[in-house]
């Protein structure tokens, strides 16, 4: 993979945003023990999410001799660090912009590509939650958690089926993939609640 400089400070810096709203949203800001926990927790999981998310949509479009570069949206990071701190996120990072000839089906698969990303993190978070049944990892039991259902929410909430959601371009695509797709991270998502 291809970055430049500019590319690599707007990832490093929504990663750390992102994680500073989840960081509040999770565990507040009065006590700077449980923020800094918190915060840690979330660079590890929203913050990998999003990472991990992003950056498969750049490695599919290079894939397909694409230029395809992250750009982060600092208005809209402000905007979710603000709303953590009445008890809500709408994470909208930023986006990988794509440059060159492509179609549908490339489109639907770069698109598609972020959200089995976090569909993939979302099981590899729950996994381990099967083996936690002793209270003295609670901690390492708090982290898998938020990882399973921020990876889980990540999934789902980027299938949204209208632009500039991920899911309208998968949808475009391959109505088929999509519904696969909405149907195990609608799962994740509701299974998030159980745990």
């Amino acid at each position: 993979m291809r970055f430049s400089q500019e590319e690599i400070k707007d990832l490093f810096l929504a990663w750390i945003l992102l994680s500073i709203a989840f960081a509040v949203l999770l565990g507040g800001f009065r006590n700077i023990t449980i923020f800094f926990t918190s915060f840690i927790i979330s660079l590890l999981t929203a913050g990998i999410g999003f990472l991990l998310h992003e950056l498969m949509h750049k490695v599919v479009a290079q894939k397909y001799h694409l230029w395809a570069e992250f750009r982060a949206n600092y208005s809209m990071l402000f905007l979710t660090i603000v709303l953590s701190f009445l008890g809500f996120i709408i994470a909208a990072p930023g986006a990988v912009l794509i440059q060159g000839h492509t179609t549908k089906e490339k489109n639907g698969k770069i698109s598609l590509a972020g959200p089995v990303a976090n569909i993939i993190l979302a099981f590899a978070f729950l996994i381990p939650l099967f083996f936690m049944l002793d209270q003295n990892m609670a901690l390492t039991k708090i982290f898998f958690t938020y990882g399973f259902k921020i990876n889980a929410l990540l999934a789902l909430f980027n299938m949204i089926p209208f632009p500039p959601f991920d899911g309208w371009k998968v949808y475009e695509w391959d109505k088929t993939v999509y519904s696969i797709t909405i149907i195990l991270s609608g799962a994740l998502f509701i299974g998030s609640f159980f745990v």
